[in-house]
């Protein structure tokens, strides 16, 4: 197939979903009300995903839908300045770009509030989207709230049918935010709706928990999420690093010890920098010592993206990802 946009599709990974302006407090551990200000900062996890994947030398292009207003134009402008492929952007003259106020505890965790009734990425159509970009992924990637209503739930559906059908990697990170949720009930039943698709999924030790119903983070709990289409289930444990399950092996991979200013994007920044690294050669999913080397790069750039303020500002480049391993090694 062409290249498109300068972007080949021999390589190029491909994320769906939402993007947002996240408002950030610029003082940490107080409540939204208390905060004095808000830093903008442009996030979305499939978003943070494609310029994850950019900003470490992949090739990556995004498909959603952003508001005809500034907020929309400043997006997709960040995407492009990011190397980002935006032909899979639409924009609705009649919504609004979604907007999130993320408090920061004291501890760098976070607590979401959004505004989107309903905003632009919710009203993505199936007759909207870019098919011949979805054709040309080699991983196509995605998240769950794009499944909370339709039309985006059907635009979801379909774009993952095309790139399956078009032999792209499944790549599935559910991005649990309750608050968007009618309820809990639906939230899991959703997620696990398309859960049987997907052959690389991430989960961190709170989805785990979540949707096993367990409070045990431990292989058996892991186990039974595992599917046969599964190539690769990894658990993300924070400041504990990750544990990982493939068909014929699993392990556990540490963390880097860092000073957390703000875990937004660290689970974004580990997929991104994952992928980029198994789209050229998927047989890294079957051998164990590559796998673990990989990961340990993933969590890499997840510890780094927690020592910066917002997601996008804060994921690393392939210098700072040297450096970093340099002194850590």
């Amino acid at each position: 197939m062409a290249a498109t946009n300068g972007v080949t599709d021999k390589k190029l990974i491909v994320s769906f979903g939402e993007m947002l302006i996240d408002f950030v407090p610029t003082v940490s551990g107080v409540s939204l009300a208390e905060a004095p200000g808000f830093l903008k900062a442009p996030g979305g996890a499939p978003a943070n995903v494609a310029i994850a994947v950019s900003r470490l030398g992949g090739d990556a292009a995004f498909v959603g839908k952003l508001g005809d207003d500034e907020f929309g134009h400043m997006l997709a402008g960040i995407l492009k300045e990011n190397g980002v492929s935006g032909e899979g952007i639409c924009f609705d003259k009649g919504a609004r770009t979604a907007l999130a106020f993320v408090t920061l505890k004291s501890d760098g965790d976070r607590e979401f509030m959004f505004y989107r009734n309903p905003s632009a990425d919710m009203l993505l159509t199936p007759e909207e989207l870019n098919l011949e970009i979805i054709r040309s992924a080699k991983v196509f990637h995605y998240g769950s709230i794009s499944l909370i209503v339709e039309p985006c739930r059907s635009a979801h559906l379909k774009a993952m049918e095309v790139a399956k059908e078009a032999g792209a990697l499944l790549s599935y990170d559910p991005n649990l935010r309750l608050p968007l949720w009618p309820s809990a009930e639906e939230a899991r039943e959703q997620i696990m709706s398309i859960w049987e698709k997907a052959e690389v999924i991430k989960v961190s030790d709170n989805e785990l928990e979540f949707l096993t119903g367990s409070d045990k983070i431990d292989d058996e709990s892991a186990m039974s999420l595992w599917h046969p289409n599964l190539k690769l289930l990894l658990v993300t444990l924070g400041d504990k690093g990750c544990n990982y399950y493939t068909k014929h092996f699993h392990g556990t991979v540490g963390a880097f010890p860092v000073k957390a200013v703000d875990t937004t994007g660290a689970g974004d920044s580990f997929v991104g920098a994952l992928l980029t690294k198994i789209v050229d050669d998927q047989s890294v999913l079957e051998d164990e010592a590559r796998l673990k080397e990989i990961l340990r790069y993933s969590c890499a750039c997840g510890a780094i993206t927690t020592t910066k303020k917002g997601a996008i500002p804060a994921l690393p480049t392939v210098p700072e990802l040297d450096a970093f391993l340099k002194a850590h090694p």
